[in-house]
């Protein structure tokens, strides 16, 4: 089989050149400039340690595909499939170049049966989730016969963004972002990043393998994806333009939900004239990893504000702010967010640093059950009662942290 994109893809899979957008040239990207790199590498224990879980996690989520359908878990949301399917493939002992085995394209085969007229890739409905991370998979693969579908993604999730009001003017809170679409129309900052990171990583395969075509000048509006983003920021200049927001020393550059909504709750300031939105875990990384998928400059404030509060607020025992709530989502995001932004010792807040990743690493070890799979035992919000999801993200985390070392 042809493998148009292994070059691209073995790219993608450490991290680096991270470059699309309508960012200037001449400034060095974020994943150039947000890093320590003090220390990680060279662990050959902790690397086999990972490889050891990562090979018992993929072992389980073998047990659990079907072998008629091809699809893990329900049937009606692809990226249940997609998710499992990038971790297989994202396998540290794989060989890139190996043909696809029988059961991967089989669920490459059922996550393309899912795919609209219009372009998504979905079954009831949450279309850009489904379809944002049904793309990631099918890029990952590798497959010729799946460039149509990647370029059909594409212009459906950039029909997605949003723009109320004025045509072309940025006059919403949610002018710019992207939401899970139908009901649930509105923007918010997990669909938005999960969304920016499919178009940029889906871009560059169909430039390299030569089937953008004319979709060349076909484009997300960058600049106003990042004005979402940077509103969905804790911030001064946030606070002024949410007029019943303000801004707490604690909170300051992490990230919320969608402007004027965070999962983690708000404070009531000045009598409850005002109210401080709490950052929390999950957003603030999916935040950083937007900046990075737009290319925004790493010396922006933006992008060192985040960074203070993710030092700040670094844990492994929950998700800050929302405690069990999303934890392994948020485990996921973190090692795929530091990857990204080349960050090997995380700056905290007292002056130290932390090498994140073997304190993560050892985490899911401990999390780990004895069939090899992961589970959210104390929450089940957001689908973490799945052990199919929960484990695709435990191994996803795991071969980002291994990645690095």
């Amino acid at each position: 089989m042809i493998r148009l994109l292994f070059s691209y893809f073995s790219i993608l899979l450490v991290g680096l050149s991270l470059s699309t957008s309508s960012a200037q040239d001449t400034t060095a990207s974020t994943s150039d400039k947000v890093k320590t790199r003090t220390g990680a590498a060279g662990n050959v224990s902790l690397r086999l340690e990972i490889e050891h879980a990562i090979d018992r996690g993929l072992k389980y989520l073998a047990t659990q595909q079907n072998a008629e359908t091809g699809a893990w878990s329900e049937t009606d949301y692809p990226a249940l499939t997609a998710l499992p399917v990038a971790a297989v493939l994202g396998d540290p002992s794989r060989n890139p170049e190996a043909e696809l085995s029988a059961e991967l394209n089989k669920a490459l085969d059922f996550i393309g049966s899912n795919a609209k007229r219009g372009g998504g890739i979905y079954g009831k409905g949450l279309a850009t989730y489904n379809t944002a991370l049904s793309m990631m998979a099918l890029v990952q693969s590798g497959r010729e016969q799946d460039l149509e579908l990647v370029r059909s993604g594409r212009r459906f999730l950039i029909n997605q963004q949003q723009d109320y009001d004025v045509q072309g003017v940025v006059d919403s809170e949610f002018d710019g972002g992207i939401g899970y679409g139908g009901s649930y129309a509105h923007s918010d900052l997990s669909n938005t990043h999960l969304a920016l990171e499919a178009l940029h990583y889906s871009r560059k395969a169909l430039t390299e393998s030569g089937a953008l075509k004319e979709d060349a000048e076909f484009e997300l509006d960058w600049d106003a994806a990042i004005k979402f983003v940077s509103l969905s920021q804790n911030s001064d200049e946030t606070a002024k333009k949410l007029e019943f927001a303000t801004v707490t020393d604690e909170n300051r550059g992490g990230f919320v939900y969608f402007p004027g909504d965070s999962k983690a709750g708000e404070d009531e300031i000045a009598g409850g004239e005002k109210v401080a939105l709490r950052s929390y875990g999950s957003m603030s990384y999916a935040g950083l990893l937007s900046f990075i998928y737009a290319d925004l400059d790493a010396d922006d404030e933006r992008v060192g504000a985040v960074m203070k509060w993710l030092g700040r607020n670094f844990t492994v025992e929950e998700n800050p702010g929302l405690e069990a709530q999303g934890l392994y989502y948020y485990y996921h995001t973190m090692a795929k967010a530091l990857t990204a932004a080349g960050v090997n010792q995380l700056a905290l807040s007292d002056g130290s640093s932390v090498d994140w990743r073997e304190q993560l690493a050892v985490k899911l070890f401990d999390l780990q059950q004895q069939d090899g799979s992961w589970l959210n035992e104390d929450s089940s919000r957001w689908w973490e009662n799945d052990r199919v999801l929960v484990t695709a993200y435990a191994v996803l985390a795991l071969e980002h942290i291994h990645r690095g070392l």
